[in-house]
């Protein structure tokens, strides 16, 4: 198995609530609707799309009623600050809760992030440190 995903499908608790949020919080592009699930644009690279929570449950064979802290966190990595800050603000005023405002980190990149409706969490990084950084944008 290599260590690459092919899609990233989320459980949501409410379909029209998270593409709300995304379309027009965030200005993703829906891709593809099927009704039970919905894709999103992805410029080539790893997909990203919503199934709504019980259906994705019994499809994987687990319980749906998770809570708690997942272990999952999606980590968005940008070529500057101000993007982390624009995207931030973009999240919070969607409706997202900010867990950790956008500050330089301990190891000297900068980042903060946030929880969706759903309680997904987003990582949204910079750093100038290294090269062939996995940018998103």
């Amino acid at each position: 198995m290599k260590a690459h995903v092919s899609s990233i499908l989320l459980g949501v608790q409410d379909m029209d609530r998270s593409k709300r949020f995304y379309t027009e919080g965030l200005g993703w592009a829906i891709e593809q609707d099927y009704g039970v699930s919905v894709f999103f644009g992805s410029d080539g690279r790893t997909l990203v799309g919503f199934y709504g929570r019980e259906g994705l449950a019994a499809e994987v064979g687990a319980n749906p009623e998770g809570s708690g802290f997942s272990g999952l966190v999606l980590t968005y990595v940008v070529r500057s600050e101000a993007r982390v800050d624009e995207i931030i603000a973009e999240a919070e005023k969607a409706g997202a809760t900010i867990l950790k405002p956008a500050s330089t980190k301990q190891w000297g990149g900068y980042g903060g992030s946030f929880a969706d409706p759903d309680g997904y969490i987003w990582d949204i990084g910079y750093s100038a440190q290294g090269k062939n950084q996995p940018y998103a944008e």
